[in-house]
């Protein structure tokens, strides 16, 4: 991404220069409030594409390079090398509308994660998933809280809560990032192989978990009461109850009726619209009772019929759409937000840096891979299974920033386990590599063929791992 951003600084040398050439340049070039946005959002998908495209050529998951190329466009290198084109490229009055762009692609990627999650044959190894999901959670969480303690003196923000900080950094040790996860998995063709279910199901239910927790931790902070605490925790669980019974049921009779009376590509988009708003809707409830809006996306698409290809190809148009064309703002607000050249670390930046990249790393990979071998999952197969559990990424970002905010952890804390967060996503691919295609297993039961082109048997052989 840094000759992108040279031949940008050098554009913006030539529009912003003195000279008369460059007056005549810059009025020719001078673009009003719209003209910014539309070239912002060319500026962002090409830089992404280039991301994605070097990384797959360097044998990383392009979801890498991409989060790469959001890097580059913000201060940690076109700001850096050149803050005029940065400003020009991006300017603060149209940075809300890139935001919510990002927002939108986020939430309906996570709606496509949902769905996933339905598709997902767990009948018979309930008890796996169940023990594979605590370790992934637990373990990691009681590691950063011991961790946490001798920090906090050095590392705990403005508001200056203990017990918050030494919680605070258990979640962040012990999240996966699930959009990265499930990014990861299409990328190497291993969704619908045995560790990629199970490293799913583990990710949305230990996230779930994390992001309660991280709403109490912010209720404690904000100076809310343990009843309010206690309110808001009913409220979601009622929610989650409602959205997953009788709302999922009378869904899933509408498609039967639906299937019987056949479609139209006017009913497809009429569907299409009322998905994507009650996907938005679904996020702005569970914001509402004090739960994060991924959440609220991620239990519409459990909610999603399943067995009625008209319905599931609707709902594939919006995911595939998210993926594609939204994603990469949310990747681009990241970069925009996090500047790693401006890092500095002292001895005690360095040595919890240390600590708590070997706990985040040992404690998530070793943790699910025991209860996988303890559960009956060869022990090759079950290290790929923590492997893939250890990609923290934007998920572990996203919570970092909020705790930073809400003044949880200080500067360099948040810069430390930022560059976890990082590393740990980055090593993914190459552990996985080094583990090999004998650690991967074939679904537990097979798909229906029309649903992704190929018995999951075959998963495994086509996965990019075995090249």
């Amino acid at each position: 991404m840094l000759p992108l951003a040279v031949i940008v600084w050098a554009a913006a040398a030539v529009a912003t220069s003195k000279s008369s050439a460059g007056v005549a340049v810059r009025e020719a070039a001078r673009l009003d409030k719209s003209g910014h946005f539309f070239l912002a959002v060319a500026a962002i998908l090409l830089a992404v594409f280039v991301g994605g495209w070097l990384a797959d050529r360097l044998g990383q998951p392009r979801v890498i390079g991409e989060i790469c190329a959001g890097l580059a466009m913000g201060p940690t290198v076109l700001g850096r090398f050149a803050p005029d084109a940065k400003d020009w490229l991006f300017p603060a009055d149209n940075l809300p509308m890139l935001d919510g762009l990002a927002q939108i692609g986020l939430v309906f990627f996570m709606f496509g994660v949902g769905r996933e999650l339905t598709g997902m044959p767990l009948r018979g190894v309930g008890p796996q998933a169940l023990m594979v999901s605590q370790a992934s959670l637990v373990i990691p969480f009681a590691a950063g809280t011991v961790a946490a303690v001798p920090l906090v003196q050095d590392f705990t923000g403005p508001a200056g809560h203990p017990m918050a900080f030494v919680l605070f950094v258990g979640c962040a040790l012990s999240v996966t990032a699930l959009p990265v996860l499930a990014r990861i998995l299409t990328d190497l063709r291993l969704t619908h192989t045995r560790q990629g279910q199970l490293s799913l199901f583990a990710s949305a239910l230990g996230d779930g978990v994390v992001w309660l927790v991280l709403t109490a931790i912010l209720a404690v902070v904000h100076g809310s009461s343990p009843t309010g605490v206690l309110w808001n925790g009913l409220f979601a669980a009622a929610l989650t109850i409602v959205l997953l019974g009788p709302l999922r049921r009378g869904l899933a009779r509408w498609a039967r009726s639906r299937k019987a009376t056949g479609q139209s590509p006017e009913g497809d988009a009429t569907i299409m619209l009322l998905l994507a708003g009650g996907v938005a809707a679904t996020a702005t409830l569970t914001t509402i009772v004090g739960v994060h809006q991924l959440i609220g996306a991620l239990l519409a698409g459990l909610a999603w019929p399943t067995g009625n290809a008209r319905m599931a190809w609707v709902a594939d148009r919006l995911s595939s759409t998210s993926k594609t064309v939204l994603l990469p703002f949310f990747f681009f607000g990241f970069g925009l937000n996090i500047d790693l050249g401006s890092l500095r670390f002292d001895r005690s930046s360095v040595l919890a840096l240390a600590t708590l990249l070997f706990l985040a790393v040992v404690t998530k990979v070793c943790g699910p891979a025991l209860s996988a071998v303890l559960t009956g999952m060869r022990p090759r197969p079950a290290l790929t299974l923590g492997v893939l559990l250890n990609a923290r990424g934007l998920t572990e970002l996203v919570i970092l920033q909020i705790g930073y905010q809400a003044g949880v952890i200080d500067q360099r804390l948040l810069s430390i386990l930022t560059i976890v967060a990082l590393v740990t996503m980055i090593l993914t691919r190459p552990l996985l590599r080094l583990i090999g295609p004998e650690g991967v297993e074939p679904a537990l039961s097979p798909r229906e063929p029309e649903q992704d082109g190929a018995s999951a048997q075959g998963a495994p052989e086509r996965s990019s791992l075995s090249r």
